[in-house]
């Protein structure tokens, strides 16, 4: 009678979050190109070559029985190898013992830190455009997300914003640099402003470093960890997925003073239990063998690629914004008129499909609701063959 009652009571359904929440524009698109054999510049799959050291290393680590779980963060030459990399490339200097951990990603990464470090109803903010699984990830904690805006075309940060924006419930403010999706590398006087904010109104920052060696012209990045004062309360993710062109590979990593590391390995070994052991190895190779050059290869052929898309896409009658860093350009169909039907985004990005066969990703997706409408975000992470094939896919719609 007693368990009758309790059922009524409570019944069969979703969580009160689940129906507010719907598959992400990205995913969706990638399912669409999929269904009707499109070139997909939606999802930033980096569809580009594995280095073969990595590939080899990953292999042979299955050869050698490296199969199994590791240390929930993660194996001993990984964590050497990226705080290695850190020191020679970012001049941090880092324990591998103490202040890595390896990762399912860097999206692994972001959720295991927020739920170390936020509680429910705790405020975090972002700038817009942000990327859509950071918001999703807070929201799925009970974390409000606050977007902060950006001014285009440069995509600035006014720092008057950002304090406008701080209440008492403010916790953290997260950096995407390079970003997803609009390519902004954050300048060293900016995030020495953010750096002065988050030390005068005690907060965290986040910074997701995922696409640091996608960097173009006369940007350079610079991690918020690396300003004076930051090193304690700067928690930084990033990963391999994009570097190597691995990202179903799952290997990213947090580095981050000894006493937060802890809590969030905590929850990464009760989301995950550790990143896959032969991928690790793989990774670890990579790190190992190729060095400054390498990224400086990676930085200059997507450069080319940046170039190639941004030209069709103006040649389309787009307007692309041309980005500093990461492997996306969004662009404005204000120009094409009657040419893309439909008064929203989504409904655009479909059309764009249907005539060109070519998928790209809602920019509202990456903004609060009503804004980013004339946007679409395209991704230049594709082999070459690929990209010149949407390239001409794209200046037919002319």
């Amino acid at each position: 009678m007693v368990q009758a009652e309790v059922s009524k009571v409570r019944g069969l359904g979703l969580s009160e979050l689940a129906p507010r929440v719907v598959q992400s524009e990205i995913r969706a698109m990638t399912v669409e190109s999929d269904r009707v054999g499109g070139v997909n510049l939606a999802q930033g799959v980096c569809d580009t070559e594995v280095p073969q050291v990595v590939a080899e290393g990953a292999i042979a680590a299955i050869h050698e029985g490296h199969n199994i779980y590791t240390r929930l963060d993660g194996i001993a030459r990984l964590r050497r190898a990226i705080a290695e990399k850190t020191e020679h490339m970012q001049d941090l200097v880092v324990d591998p013992e103490r202040e890595v951990l390896v990762t399912s990603g860097a999206t692994g990464a972001f959720h295991a830190v927020a739920m170390a470090l936020f509680d429910p109803g705790d405020e975090v903010l972002l700038f817009e455009p942000f990327y859509g699984y950071h918001v999703g990830t807070l929201r799925s904690l009970r974390v409000v997300p606050v977007a902060v805006e950006l001014e285009g075309p440069q995509w600035s940060v006014d720092l008057e914003r950002v304090r406008a924006a701080i209440t008492s419930k403010t916790r953290a403010i997260v950096v995407n640099t390079p970003s997803n999706p609009a390519g902004k590398v954050f300048t060293r006087h900016e995030l020495e402003g953010l750096a002065e904010i988050a030390r005068e109104f005690d907060l965290f920052v986040l910074t997701d470093e995922i696409y640091e060696h996608f960097i173009y012209g006369d940007a350079k990045h610079v991690s918020p960890a690396a300003i004076d004062g930051m090193r304690e309360r700067t928690i930084v993710m990033s990963g391999y997925s994009k570097t190597f062109s691995v990202t179903g590979w799952r290997i990213g990593y947090v580095i981050a003073d000894a006493k937060w590391i802890g809590a969030i390995g905590y929850f990464h070994d009760l989301l995950y239990v550790c990143a896959p052991s032969p991928f690790q190895h793989g990774v670890a190779a990579g790190i190992e063998r190729l060095g400054r050059t390498f990224y400086a290869g990676l930085a200059m052929e997507h450069e080319t690629k940046r170039e190639m898309l941004v030209s069709a896409l103006s040649d389309a009658g787009m307007t692309p914004h041309v980005p500093d860093g990461a492997y996306y350009i969004l662009a404005s169909t204000a120009g094409l008129g009657g040419v893309l039907s439909g008064d929203t985004a989504a409904q655009r990005a479909r059309s764009l499909l249907a005539k060109t066969g070519v998928a790209a990703v809602a920019g509202s997706a990456f903004f609060r609701a009503g804004k980013g409408e004339d946007l679409l975000r395209f991704c230049f992470a594709k082999k070459d063959e690929d990209l010149a094939d949407a390239c001409r896919r794209l200046r037919a719609l002319r």
